[in-house]
């Protein structure tokens, strides 16, 4: 495995962040559904703490990164981490990088007290399903994610 460094993100890595995220996207086929900026991704992290994120660095490039929040359990009553994603560039895959990444947030998880870390996955990416179950991580088949934007959104929030 090559030297590797996972650190925190700083204000001026989101434009490393940005394009990292822009690589996701391109993996997830997703790439329609990005509104991300440089500026929008700074101000949510930096100045709003609506996350925090860690870096992935071999030999001083961006390689990865993880983003993550603390959401709330009413059973535990108390905050848990969901993991909102975790990316290794291709190049750097099946080299430890991932996990050594995966195991930083839930290290992140430990230190702050959460009882749990959640994160939600593509049902056709097979190779981070194989990875999650080897770390024992149990898939939540019983539930379903929905999601309203846009329009669908403001209509229900609606008075």
């Amino acid at each position: 495995m090559k030297d590797f460094v996972i650190r925190a993100a700083r204000r001026e890595d989101a434009g490393s962040l940005e394009g990292l995220i822009r690589e996701m996207a391109r993996f997830e086929k997703l790439e329609d559904q990005l509104r991300l900026t440089t500026e929008g991704l700074a101000r949510s992290l930096f100045d709003q703490r609506s996350a925090d994120a860690f870096l992935l660095e071999v030999e001083g490039r961006p390689v990865g990164y993880a983003i993550f929040f603390e959401n709330f359990s009413t059973f535990e009553g108390r905050s848990g981490l969901y993991l909102e994603d975790i990316f290794i560039l291709p190049g750097f895959r099946k080299q430890g990088l991932g996990k050594a990444l995966f195991k930083a947030v839930a290290a992140e998880a430990v230190h702050r007290g959460c009882p749990r870390l959640e994160w939600a996955c593509l049902d056709w990416n097979h190779q981070a399903i194989d990875f999650y179950r080897s770390l024992k991580a149990q898939p939540l088949d019983q539930w379903t994610v929905y999601r309203l934007t846009g329009e669908d959104l403001e209509q229900a929030g609606e008075e």
